[in-house]
């Protein structure tokens, strides 16, 4: 049997009696003595404070474990990996999922919409995502010619239903006529 306490000339020398050390709260390796006076080695694995950290179970990938604030963690952030998306409309999105990419992953525009981005699709002089344009700009035009005669009243000249423009519009003279009237004068017919 151990000593854990020494009393000499009335005047305690070491009391061990009161400690509370045990092997696992002992730092693995270390040696001291139990309240009982016998020796005991450490067998505490602890090997930092985690108090101050600030990681939530949410930032740690799901089936992983760690140690913040004196507590063991398991991770729920999913592991979503090389993450695959496309965009098919003007205004379209790719939502990012929540968690975990290794950075393999890539948002695209879908094939469909690739492949209407060609030169021929795209008006001459404008750009699309790299894609210059050679499309004329009177592509699918068709064109009428139209001749018109002034009048009192205001027209507006436009092309007939199935033409898209008007290449020309030809003007006819304002109508000019004189004529001998019955005073003996000349009458002037204008329009």
């Amino acid at each position: 049997m151990a000593v854990s306490k020494v009393i000499y000339g009335g005047q305690t020398l070491i009391d061990l009696t009161a400690d509370t050390v045990t092997d696992d709260n002992l730092l693995k390796g270390v040696t001291a003595h139990g309240k009982d006076g016998e020796p005991i080695v450490g067998t505490c694995e602890f090997d930092v404070n985690s108090q101050d950290a600030t990681v939530a179970v949410a930032e740690i990938l799901i089936g992983k474990t760690a140690y913040a604030r004196g507590s063991k963690l398991t991770g729920t952030m999913p592991n979503n990996g090389a993450v695959q998306g496309t965009i098919s409309t003007k205004d379209g999105a790719y939502t990012v999922p929540q968690g975990y990419h290794d950075g393999s992953g890539e948002v695209t525009i879908s094939d469909t919409e690739k492949a209407k981005l060609i030169p021929s699709n795209i008006r001459e002089g404008v750009t699309i995502l790299g894609v210059t344009g050679n499309m004329s700009t009177t592509e699918g035009e068709k064109r009428q010619e139209k001749t018109v005669t002034p009048s009192t009243v205001e027209q507006v000249i436009v092309p007939d239903a199935g033409y898209t423009c008007l290449t020309s519009v030809t003007v006819k003279p304002i109508p000019y006529v004189e004529s001998n009237n019955s005073a003996g004068g000349v009458t002037v017919t204008i329009g």
